[in-house]
């Protein structure tokens, strides 16, 4: 998150809170690790948190976790920006593995390549008219058993990408969490997540997190995203100043004639 964005605060908190230095992608990794390791976890390597932009949910710029060799990320969060947040938390090392699994979701790529089955086609056709460039499962499509026949030849093409199913290459559980965040001036706001869960008072455990700079940025309140009612009120409160303000023109008028 970039410094200085604080949803509640006095001014001097927030005054030093933007003279803070934004956090490099080296240091997000670092508090990250700091988190997972005081749950005996892992950070499941190479999660990626991607911007998104206008129809496109992979944006130039990407924070990646736990990243392998040879991988980094690029770019850093500022004000204006939706993020698609990714954390994947492994019991064991976190190095993953491709299953056996049948892949069943996709999406389209910018690239092209002449397909040259009928069925390859008519598929193609259907996941641009009702997809886009977004994700889908084959399930979506109108008939799920041709589907699985007609991605093969634009998989090979590199005219759709395929999501290999993967897991941890200990076989240990794995935990995901996706999130959709926007960064306003005034703090993050969450768009989008799973609904939320009351876990503490279902599960209870001798693991906590105690580094006092991680426990102070869990303390920070999200922002509150501006309703569309309190929108609407304020619409409606101008209009009605407005037709005061005409209606005390017209008494001015009838006074002077």
């Amino acid at each position: 998150m970039p410094p200085g964005l604080l949803a509640a605060g006095t001014e001097e908190e927030k005054a030093k809170a933007s003279a803070q230095k934004q956090y490099s992608q080296s240091k997000i990794n670092q508090m990250l690790e700091k988190v997972v390791k005081a749950y005996d976890c892992n950070v499941v390597e190479s999660t990626t948190c991607w911007l998104f932009e206008r129809n496109e949910i992979e944006g130039k710029k990407k924070i990646i976790l736990n990243p392998g060799e040879g991988i980094k990320g690029e770019g850093l969060p500022e004000i204006g920006d939706v993020w698609g947040v990714e954390i994947g938390v492994s019991l064991g090392s976190g190095k993953v593995k491709t299953l056996s699994n049948r892949p069943t979701l996709h999406r389209r790529t910018t690239h092209h390549f002449g397909l040259k089955r009928p069925s390859s086609k008519a598929t193609l056709s259907e996941i641009k008219q009702k997809f886009g460039t977004f994700p889908f499962s084959l399930r979506q499509l109108d008939d799920e058993r041709a589907a699985k026949i007609g991605v093969l030849e634009s998989v090979r093409g590199n005219v759709l990408r395929q999501y290999e199913v993967v897991g941890d290459k200990d076989n240990k559980p794995v935990s995901r969490l996706f999130t959709t965040i926007a960064i306003t001036k005034n703090g993050l706001i969450r768009l989008a997540a799973p609904p939320a869960e009351d876990i503490l008072s279902k599960y209870k455990s001798d693991k906590k997190i105690e580094d006092e700079e991680i426990l102070k940025i869990l303390e920070q309140p999200l922002a509150k995203p501006s309703s569309a009612k309190s929108k609407n009120k304020k619409k409606k409160k101008k209009a009605a100043k407005k037709v005061e303000e005409d209606d005390d023109d017209d008494d001015d008028d009838d006074d002077e004639e």
